[in-house]
């Protein structure tokens, strides 16, 4: 899940598929050549739960994959220094890069630097408008949207809800957004959908929450497309307007988020939030370092179904993307130990 004035994004959610490292989707290209160097890895934020458990995970993953990665960079929500930081990467020497793309559109020019020096480049959780990448890990980010819609529809049946958006400069947020509006138009007609643009960033989603309950108190429903950032100040919120009650209470404004961190687990334990969307921050460095290492030893890869649960799909000419599975989790699963967020 990201953010930033008119271009950033992220954030993001799920289960940790980890499977075997052979996978039937991958081909060597003609050309062959090593796997060996060392690799660079940026962070998009630290400010989240969720990116602070994916810093975590990158080096564990690294050892488990055998990629000699340096330590992880954060470009602290700013585009220009997530294209600074792979230039700096560069610079030193690297051999491959996954990179957390702040801005679709703006990633482009990182990756043409990467491209001029034939250094092969991994996106993690926001796939790029265009340029050259190895593969996209990512979940299905319209599938988010859809499955918040669809949490929220079965108890809300009519009503005003809010959807607290992530950046639309990023296609996370775009997507989430969009097939949010698309199933609730669909499948739910009776609800309205109200929009609050907060850019991956705390302080929008707790300003605009304040105004939104102010204007619109009966409000039935809320859908944080990125709890690491939004759960905390949406809970405020609704405290100091006095409109905080537990999940089964009549009075209950349901919550549905994206993400998976334990915060959130917790809270759906706690009954102060209905579901969440669980975004695999193990899977997204793993798969992120798997991919990679196989690009640098110069293989290709192909649309098609993995070996790890989840399928690679063209999002766009040239742009292959490895859609990682993202499962609700609610209060009748919240405790399986295989989701990512109870294993930290």
């Amino acid at each position: 899940m990201i953010q930033v004035a008119a271009t950033a994004a992220v954030c993001g959610l799920v289960l940790a598929a980890c499977g075997s490292t052979k996978d039937d989707a991958a081909a060597p290209s003609a050309g062959g050549g090593g796997a060996g160097g060392k690799v660079g890895a940026t962070l998009p934020l630290l400010t989240s739960p969720f990116w602070q458990a994916y810093n975590n995970y990158v080096p564990q993953m690294a050892k488990t994959e055998g990629v000699d990665v340096l330590p992880t960079v954060n470009a602290d929500s700013d585009p220009a220094k997530l294209i600074t930081d792979i230039g700096t990467f560069l610079n030193q020497g690297v051999k491959g890069l996954v990179v957390t793309p702040l801005d679709s559109a703006a990633i482009v020019a990182g990756l043409k630097q990467a491209e001029n020096k034939g250094v092969p480049v991994v996106a993690v959780d926001v796939a790029p408008e265009s340029g050259k990448v190895a593969m996209v890990v990512r979940a299905d980010n319209k599938a988010y949207g859809t499955k918040a819609c669809d949490a929220i529809g079965e108890k809300v049946k009519s009503g005003k809800v809010v959807q607290i958006q992530g950046d639309l400069a990023s296609v996370n947020g775009r997507d989430r957004s969009e097939a949010f509006k698309a199933c609730m138009a669909q499948k739910y007609p009776g609800i309205q959908v109200l929009d609050i643009p907060a850019e991956w960033k705390a302080d929008k989603a707790s300003s605009g929450l304040d105004s939104m309950l102010t204007a619109n108190p009966d409000i039935k429903g809320v859908y944080m497309q990125a709890g690491g950032v939004y759960l905390a100040p949406t809970q405020q919120a609704l405290k100091r307007k006095n409109l905080s009650f537990p999940v089964g209470d009549p009075k209950h404004i349901v919550l549905v988020s994206n993400d998976g961190i334990p915060q959130e687990l917790a809270a759906i334990r706690a009954g102060e939030l209905d579901a969440t969307v669980s975004q695999p921050a193990d899977a997204y460095a793993k798969y992120g370092l798997y991919w990679l290492k196989k690009a640098m030893a110069g293989e290709t890869f192909k649309p098609g179904p993995t070996d790890h649960g989840s399928t690679i799909v063209e999002i766009s000419p040239g742009i292959l993307e490895d859609q990682l599975p993202a499962p609700v989790i609610t209060k009748a699963n919240v405790d399986d130990k295989a989701l990512w967020g109870n294993n930290l």
